[in-house]
């Protein structure tokens, strides 16, 4: 949202610098985005003069172009050829001098000193739309006489400059979305030192004209507009507005319409409460009713695009059709236009739910919709429906012509919060003395209803629907006191105990700095995803999806189940900047829904998952002179993941081995306790998944349960032993077997085996081709051997080696080569 300087300076006395505001306003909580400098006429008009044509003549070369001199009062007289038919001796001008910049829209350009068929010309004299003051191009624009030589353009138009601050309003601070609202802000915080308040503008002289054109209103559904006014303004003249209004909605880049359209914006980004001008002979039967409509009733907009209503829409309705969506937008007849001459003018405060529910099912965001959705004062209502209507009157004319209806049926009442001194105390970490707390409480125009010893009763206005606890009170008074304020104590005070747990930060931070030695990435992806990654999916089931039910998007309507698909995004992303060869992991949490009784803790229906993701894509390494380039390949994948669960002393010969493949991944492992806890699955991603997200090269994904990891790693024991004495045996077999049989299953039955004296088993070839039968390959594999007490003699090692042998013919049907 942009709030203009000197708009804003129409509320609240100050002499601050605009600078003096973007800290000032940040540290309220009004976080500052940028501030620029802004002209009611681009460019300022910088270096455009009043000029006098001396003489004009004939262009020798040209039937169309003239050849004239121009005095522009520095005592030099200019030659300027120019090509407007209605250039004339003795006219003053707009003269662009050289080295102007002049604006067409976004495209600028640059007057330099030229020869034009021959005849030098050191300036333009302007036309109206050259220097954005109109839009007329049938010749130059010719000045009164009285027009003083030399007086800048500048001065002559009376160009007015400002400075547009941009204000990143965060979601909870509906309260700060206009003018007053910031100003009201800027005075609690300035108030600390200095006796100064804002002020809004009376409406003291708010009067009926007379009764000739009252409408009356029904509102249908009370639940969806707790109240609703309107009045009504007849024999308006729509026309143009006013300069000073219209520099005022240009300041904060609107652009003017007619002056009753205008007049509504101004007081929108005034006080906060949007309007809405009816005309009033488009009211069909003379009432207005707020109701929602049958599902499917067709409804054109104000952009010309015809929508299908749902039954939960609030309407603003004659007696026959639907005129306009509450809220959010208008109808294609409900808007003023040139011809109108009568008004009603609508003030309102909707259901934030209803609001927000049908702004997005139509994809609809508007500034009035940005406010009705996080809540407005239901006590300005009736503030800006006089001041729209004394603006109206004012501006456009005419007269009002009804009593102002309103109906509010129940009224909302303040806030009551309780608030003790200790918490504030303990919450901020500092005492700040119960005087300056209500002296910031009445700044916020937060009363205090009663006091004791130890605390306040507060009642808090309906504008602050973010203040409704404790510690929202707390947060306003540390906002207004200042955070910077609060000084960072010298003193730490803490106290140490024992505990035998897992620190999941640290085990995550161990996990992190692994795998960034080995060149990975760490990402982040957004929690909210598409519901549609999870529909039609065998691995997956829709009905486990947590559903948003008011989403930002289409694409942010769920939470999601796993890593992978952001992922994926994330691997896309890069791919298709040429980022191709990737090791990204990321942290974060999964999200599924468990159930849908109706039981007293609705979040038990739910679960949620820390999970870590690895991904692998593209070149095993970069581009090198040293090195032979080749592609990441899953047993490259199955290090990682085997290396990161050993550093927390997860050997694999603890750990359950099984295949799997599913429409998600085409070919993986599973890596599980023997009691069932499922620890990591990883392996190649699908083929047609990756073309679901245009990925060409394959890519490798593991998924690590964080949760059951830290508990395995609260079982691991660290030992420590003397180094061996003795000397290690090595003996190698090349074993025959089926392709069906994995090495996993050869190093378990090994150890099985020989449980003593065997210290490791190790693949070390694999070979399928000439010379190995159809359904078989060879595994070539090390044997370690080592006696801590002695060491071996080759009887003891032959013995061994035979017993292993005959343990893989027997439950392998393996034989040597």
């Amino acid at each position: 949202m942009n709030i203009s300087y000197k708009w804003l300076k129409d509320y609240i006395d100050i002499d601050l610098r605009p600078e003096d505001l973007e800290s000032i306003l940040t540290q309220t909580g009004l976080e500052v985005g940028s501030i620029e400098e802004v002209e009611s006429i681009k460019g300022g008009l910088r270096g455009l003069v009043i000029g006098h044509v001396v003489t004009c003549e004939k262009h020798p070369n040209s039937d169309h172009l003239s050849k004239t001199t121009v005095d522009v009062g520095t005592g030099e007289i200019l030659p300027i050829v120019c090509g407007a038919p209605n250039v004339a001796a003795g006219q003053k001008v707009v003269v662009a001098t050289v080295g102007t910049t002049l604006y067409d829209g976004d495209n600028e350009f640059t007057i330099k000193k030229s020869k034009i068929r021959g005849e030098v010309s050191e300036g333009m004299i302007c036309a109206e739309d050259e220097i954005g003051l109109g839009t007329g191009h049938d010749g130059i624009m010719v000045l009164p006489e009285e027009a003083v030589v030399g007086t800048p353009a500048s001065e002559y138009f009376n160009v007015e400059s400002d400075y547009s601050i941009e204000v990143d309003l965060t979601p909870n601070r509906v309260d700060g979305s206009s003018h007053i609202g910031v100003a009201r802000d800027l005075a609690a915080f300035l108030s600390k030192e200095q006796e100064i308040a804002y002020k809004k503008p009376s409406v003291d002289g708010f009067q009926v004209d007379d009764n000739s054109l009252t409408i009356p209103i029904e509102v249908v559904n009370p639940e969806a507009c707790p109240r609703y006014s309107g009045v009504t303004i007849s024999g308006v003249e729509i026309k143009e507005s006013p300069e000073w209004l219209q520099n005022r909605l240009k300041a904060i880049g609107l652009s003017p319409i007619n002056n009753v359209v205008d007049i509504t914006n101004y007081v929108l980004f005034e006080c906060g409460q949007p309007l809405h001008a009816f005309d009033a002979d488009e009211i069909t039967g003379g009432k207005v009713l707020v109701k929602t409509m049958p599902a499917g009733t067709k409804f054109v907009t104000l952009d010309e695009v015809e929508r299908e209503l749902h039954e939960d829409d609030l309407m603003i309705c004659n007696t026959e059709e639907a005129m306009c969506i509450g809220g959010v937008f208008g109808g294609i007849k409900s808007g003023v236009k040139d011809s109108t001459k009568n008004i009603f003018l609508e003030s309102a405060c909707f259901d934030p739910v209803f609001i927000r529910k049908t702004a997005r099912r139509f994809g609809l965001s508007t500034d009035a919709s940005f406010r009705f959705e996080r809540g407005t004062d239901p006590n300005n209502v009736i503030f800006a429906l006089k001041r729209a209507a004394m603006l109206i009157k004012e501006i456009a004319g005419g007269k009002i012509s009804s009593e102002i209806i309103d109906i509010y049926p129940t009224p909302i009442e303040d806030f009551s919060v309780d608030v003790t001194f200790a918490n504030i105390k303990r919450l901020i970490g500092k005492d700040l003395g119960a005087e300056l707390i209500k002296r910031i409480l009445a700044s916020l125009e937060i009363k205090v209803v009663s006091e004791t010893e130890t605390g306040l009763s507060l009642a808090v206005p309906p504008y602050r629907v973010d203040v409704k606890r404790e510690a929202d009170v707390v947060e306003e008074i540390l906002r207004i006191y200042g955070y910077n304020n609060v000084e960072i104590p010298t003193q730490v005070n803490a106290s140490l105990q024992y505990s035998v747990k897992p620190d999941p930060v640290k085990i995550r931070n161990i996990a992190a700095d692994m795998l960034t030695a080995l060149g990975f990435n760490e990402i982040w992806s957004n929690s909210l995803t598409k519901a549609g990654y999870y529909e039609n999916r065998e691995s997956l089931s829709a009905d486990s999806t947590v559903k948003l039910f008011n989403p930002l998007s289409a694409d942010l309507n769920a939470m999601r189940q796993n890593l992978l698909f952001g992922g994926l995004e994330a691997v896309a992303y890069n791919a298709n900047r040429k980022n191709q060869d990737l090791r990204l992991y990321e942290f974060g949490n999964c999200y599924f829904k468990t159930g849908s009784e109706l039981i007293d803790n609705p979040l038990k229906n739910y679960k949620e998952e820390e999970h870590l993701a690895l991904f692998v894509s593209g070149q095993k390494e970069r581009e090198s002179w040293a090195l032979v380039q080749s592609p990441s390949t899953f047993f490259q994948l199955k290090s990682y993941v085997e290396n990161l669960l050993l550093k927390f002393g997860l050997t694999t010969d603890r750990l359950k081995v099984d295949d799997f493949s599913n429409d998600l991944i085409a070919e993986g492992l599973i890596y599980s306790t023997y009691s069932g806890r499922k620890i990591v699955e990883f392996g190649v991603v699908a083929r047609k998944l990756q073309k679901e997200f245009d990925i060409e090269s394959p890519v490798y994904f593991a998924d690590i349960l964080m949760d059951n990891l830290i508990l395995e790693q609260k079982n691991s024991k660290t030992t420590f032993a003397e180094l061996p004495k003795y000397p290690e045996v090595r003996r190698d077999l090349a074993l025959l077997i089926d392709k069906t049989v994995r090495f996993k299953e050869i190093s378990d039955l090994a150890n099985k085996m020989e449980r003593k004296l065997l210290r490791s088993v190790d693949l070390f070839d694999v070979y399928e081709g000439k010379g190995v039968p159809e359904g078989k390959k060879s595994y070539a594999v090390s044997f370690i051997l080592r006696d801590d007490e002695k060491t071996l003699n080759e009887k003891q090692i032959e013995k061994i080696m035979e017993k292993l042998i005959q343990a893989f013919d027997r439950e392998l049907g393996a034989t040597l080569r």
